[in-house]
């Protein structure tokens, strides 16, 4: 544990005292001239009650550069749990901006006015401070922290810096902080977003990582985008073996991050150091843990699987409900039509526009869509219309809700012209918003709310006011700034001593936004609150939703921070109709995946400028699989629905054709997610994460951890090389066809344009269905088991799941009536094969009616036919509608060649119902 010289037991208070009486160290003689100042000694170190330490650090040489050095420091270490370790620094004297504690709940570090020296009588030396997975040590002079993996001794991070590196010491200003961590060259590193990355998803040396929630588009690379999550993935390859950590700094100050393959900076404008390290060792074990300190991600409700049409420019109901009948006649499945701001009056919030959508039709309509099983969802932006006769804007006046500058509410421009911004942190705020969803929904009965612009973005820069002129008051597009505005740089935080590389141009981090002088409840400056916008809105907006009905809510942001996922879906804002942004869409839901917001995709088709015929073609066969499936458009693109060209129709209504059969395999793993973190869409290394070839890889990806999306990404292609990791894969269009491979191996496959390659792996049993035009109908047909071996194997075994309940429910759990979960098992043994299954809470999946009519078993050896086949113990063959087929399997690469044949078993006509445990046998040959 720890030890170290004697200190008589004495306050903190005192101990400060002292410490600001002596000298602030030795004068500076740095060799590199990037470096600021020595950084700080360790003058006392001791335990806390709780098991932690507490340190008090002393600068060694104050500089000037970005203002004046904080001169002692308190520094907080615990392992909060087995596989999770927190280092905490701040001011010793002063309370500074953390993200606060309601907003994001977790244990508090131990308040500064605690005293230290009173727990121990025994003089203590430093030595490691050991926890189950880690080790936490630290040398004095200058302070330096090592954290190691405890069951191999690897350093993960190291933030000590000698002569020759680069970076500095720990440096630690009231608007600058600055620390290192040292990083072996073979660390694969990921996330660090939100971000368009062109590289790929691993973090590419030299690229910046600037992280300052912004409204500008996701065409622009290497900029800080519309989230802030300042946590990154590290996978390591030792000798075959690999690990994976992460590490998340907790700070939604502006920063920097610059990895140069060898080191990580982070350069912030304020706040604290606040480090949390998770052990891993595998990715899915790291998001876990990472979800259980950050939240889980929000259940989300069956039908947001479905299919979701939106368009910036239905210019009336009229139009709205053509899309809905066109997509009906096109037989594409669609489950959700959205409203962007058309049915607003004026553009502003929680109003319709009662002549082009008068509210008697549109309750028509929505009765007509939800007696389908059909959804309606609608945007809100936060900014609300300075407007006397408006009363969302009158009962946001008289509750004082709005963000203040030099005492009044702070005025921006929008889309429905001059607007104040609600302040999410003023509790008052957070019921006004909640009652304005309780009376909208009066209005207009939606099923889910989407939340944009809430970065938060603002058309104006600077202080300024309703001009006397004509302005825009919601009429029009129109994003041209005509309030009064004049600069502000007169105050630190409008005009920092650091810059953050803001926009990716250095802007002022003012620049349309909030002015960052502007102050919240209790005084809280927009400059420390700014990228938490997005995310306090999600959780008034979840608060506003989840007190309707009891139904679950639907919430999509497109600004998020840590923990944005217990809440809301997110979308990757405005791409662009290019094969680039395409590309871009697979790591940027990769990375989200990462961050604990499973629910993710991109606006499919791009959201401006129009696609081409083959892109929307290829995108729709990969936007089938993300797991929030969109198509949206800008207002100025001509027409992209998916049934605008009977080319991109037909490759729609093939895909997602199999995403609706795979809707009960996507909620199965909605609810993976919601238990343990697990992403939705997952790189490939995290299935096989020794498997150092696909490190690197963003052009494919899984879902779940066993069915892998090899799409077309590029023009003219009518093939793809695709990577497939050791093993067997199956090919979901022909459940006949498989690739298998001893070390993993690069397949040419053929994708005309209508097809997407989708390939189920060995081991697996995936429950799908037989799918429909809305998700409430293909819900209720009879499922089909497929259950894969190893090709060939005379020995194997194969697991799934499914789960199953009343999606209406807030709640996403077992045990309450009205859920069902059903493990799945498969065993094959020298030509024996046994399929079986193990429910709990069986009744409700019961009462629904639900049945298996098929079981296929892939991958079989073929050296005879089925015989004894038995369901429960009771023979099968020739009962009564139940049909036996068997079918060789095509291997499509030459490892596959001359080996034995191998067949797939498919039994149809079972109508087993899925509520009760059954238990299947047969004998090959």
């Amino acid at each position: 544990m720890v030890s170290s010289n004697h200190l008589s037991a004495i306050s903190l208070y005192s101990l400060l005292l002292a410490l600001l009486l002596c000298s602030a160290g030795a004068s500076s003689s740095s060799k590199n001239a990037t470096k600021i100042g020595q950084g700080y000694r360790l003058v006392s170190i001791e335990e806390t009650p709780d098991g932690g330490l507490i340190g008090i650090l002393q600068v060694k040489q104050k500089t000037k550069t970005y203002g004046s050095d904080i001169p002692l420091l308190r520094f907080y270490v615990k392992h909060e749990a087995d596989n999770r370790l927190r280092v905490h620094i701040t001011d010793a004297q002063k309370q500074r901006w953390e993200v606060p504690y309601n907003l994001l709940p977790r244990e508090q570090p131990p308040p500064l006015s605690q005293s230290i020296g009173k727990f121990r009588k025994n003089p203590i030396t430093v030595s490691e401070y050991s926890g189950s997975e880690f080790l936490f040590s630290y040398t004095s002079d200058p302070f330096s922290f090592v954290v190691k993996r405890k069951s191999n001794g690897e350093t993960l991070f190291d933030t000590s810096s000698g002569d020759s590196d680069p970076f500095s010491s720990l440096v630690f200003k009231d608007q600058y902080l600055e620390i290192s961590t040292k990083l072996p060259k073979d660390a694969s590193l990921y996330g660090l977003g939100e971000n368009t990355q062109p590289h790929g998803i691993k973090l590419y040396p030299s690229d910046p990582y600037t992280l300052y929630t912004t409204d500008i588009s996701a065409i622009n690379l290497n900029a800080d985008l519309y989230g802030s999550h300042p946590v990154y993935m590290d996978l390591r390859n030792s000798g075959g073996k690999a690990s994976a950590h992460a590490v998340l700094l907790l700070n939604s100050n502006g920063m920097d991050v610059f990895y140069t393959g060898t080191s990580l900076t982070y350069k912030i404008i304020g706040g604290v150091f606040d480090f949390y390290f998770f052990s891993g060792p595998s990715p899915l074990n790291v998001v876990d843990q990472y979800t259980a300190l950050i939240g889980r991600p929000a259940p989300m409700p069956y039908w947001a699987f479905g299919f979701h049409q939106c368009r910036w420019g239905y210019h009336n109901l009229s139009v709205v409900e053509d899309v809905v009948e066109n997509y009906k006649k096109a037989q594409i499945p669609l489950d959700v039509i959205w409203n962007d701001d058309d049915h607003m009056d004026g553009k502003k919030d929680f109003t319709l526009n009662p002549a082009n959508y008068p509210r008697p039709k549109l309750l028509n309509f929505l009765d007509k869509i939800h007696n389908i099983g059909m959804k309606y969802v609608v945007i809100i932006d936060p900014g609300i219309a300075i407007n006397t006769s408006y009363g969302v804007y009158q009962r946001g006046v008289a509750n004082d809700v709005f963000i203040k500058y030099d005492g009044e509410p702070f005025v921006a421009q929008v889309w429905p012209g001059a607007v104040n911004f609600p302040d999410f942190l003023n509790p008052k705020t957070v019921s006004w918003w909640v009652d304005e969803i309780r009376r909208f929904h009066e209005l207009v009965p939606v099923d889910g709310l989407w939340i944009d612009m809430n970065e938060v973005s603002n058309f104006c820069s600077g202080k300024c006011k309703v001009p006397k002129g004509k302005c825009p008051t919601g009429t029009g597009p129109g994003w041209i700034c005509c309030l009064e505005c004049k600069n502000i740089t007169s105050t630190r935080w409008d005009d920092p001593p650091y810059k953050i590389n803001a926009s990716g141009i250095k802007a002022p981090i003012g620049f349309k936004t909030i002015a960052t002088s502007a102050y919240h409840y209790n005084g809280v400056l927009e400059y420390d609150a700014h990228s938490l916008y997005g995310f306090s809105q999600s959780i008034a907006t979840h608060k506003g939703l989840q007190g309707l009905q009891g139904k679950r809510p639907f919430i999509l942001s497109r600004s998020t921070y840590v923990g944005s996922g217990k809440y809301a879906a997110h979308w990757t804002g405005d791409n662009q109709g290019t094969w680039e942004n395409l590309k871009y869409s697979i790591s940027t839901m990769l990375n989200f995946g990462i961050f604990g917001v499973p629910m993710v995709g991109s606006d499919i088709c791009g959201f401006y400028p129009q696609p081409t015929e083959e892109l929307c073609n290829r995108w729709i066969e990969v936007g089938a699989f993300y797991p929030f499936s969109r198509d949206h458009a800008n207002y100025y693109s001509p027409r992209q629905e998916l049934y605008q060209w009977q080319s991109v129709a037909e490759s729609a209504r093939n895909a997602l054709g199999i995403r609706y059969k795979l809707l009960p395999f996507l909620y199965t793993l909605n609810y993976e997610a919601h238990v343990s973190g697990a992403p939705i869409a997952r790189p490939l290394f995290f299935s096989f994460p020794t498997y150092t070839e696909c490190y690197g890889l963003s052009t494919q990806f899984l879902l779940g951890s066993s069915l892998m999306v090899s799409p077309v990404l590029e023009q003219g292609k009518t093939q793809v090389k695709a990577l497939f990791p050791p093993g067997s894969w199956y090919s979901l269009l022909d459940w006949t066809d498989t690739i298998t491979s001893k070390d993993g191996v690069y397949v040419t496959l053929d994708a005309p344009l209508h097809v997407v390659n989708v390939h189920l792996y060995q081991n697996t049993i995936l429950p799908m269905q037989q799918g429909g035009l809305v998700s409430k109908e293909a819900r209720m047909t009879p499922f089909t088991l497929i259950v894969t071996f190893p090709s060939g194997a005379a020995q194997g075994e194969a697991k799934g799941n499914l789960f199953l309940d009343n999606d209406e429910l807030p709640d996403m759990n077992l045990g309450n009536g009205y859920s069902t979960y059903v493990d799945l098992y498969a065993t094959v043994n020298q030509g024996a094969v046994k399929v079986w299954s193990d429910v709990q809470e069986g009744k409700f999946a019961l009462d629904k009616g639900w049945i298996i009519d098929s079981i296929s078993v892939l991958g079989l050896d073929g050296s005879g036919a089925v015989s004894s086949l038995e369901i429960d113990g009771k023979p099968l063959i020739g009962a009564l509608n139940v049909n036996v087929s068997t079918s060789q399997h095509e291997h499509l690469n030459s490892e596959g060649e001359g080996e034995k044949k191998t067949v797939m078993v498919a039994l149809k006509g079972l109508k087993i119902p899925v509520g009760k445990n059954f238990a299947m046998t047969w004998k090959m040959g």
